[in-house]
């Protein structure tokens, strides 16, 4: 789904109001971060942090690699 959103002046930067419906939709609220990434399609908004996802994805291998470790120290 694709909507024509305008860029704005806002103080002394440029901004874009996403539409209610929008944010509704993605479960985004006034205050919540979004996470600007520069893709080669163009600019891309997300809820969560990428990196930390990276860190996680890291962690889940290393957890599923060791699980057996992981389950006898769990149980000390």
């Amino acid at each position: 789904m694709s909507e024509k959103i305008k860029v704005r002046k806002i103080g002394n930067s440029q901004g874009v109001v996403l539409p209610k419906e929008m944010l509704d939709r993605h479960g985004i609220a006034e205050g919540d971060m979004l996470y600007v990434i520069d893709t080669a399609e163009g600019i891309k908004l997300v809820p969560h942090d990428p990196d930390f996802e990276a860190v996680l994805d890291s962690n889940r291998e290393y957890m599923k690699r060791h699980r057996n470790a992981l389950h006898e120290l769990s149980k000390r």
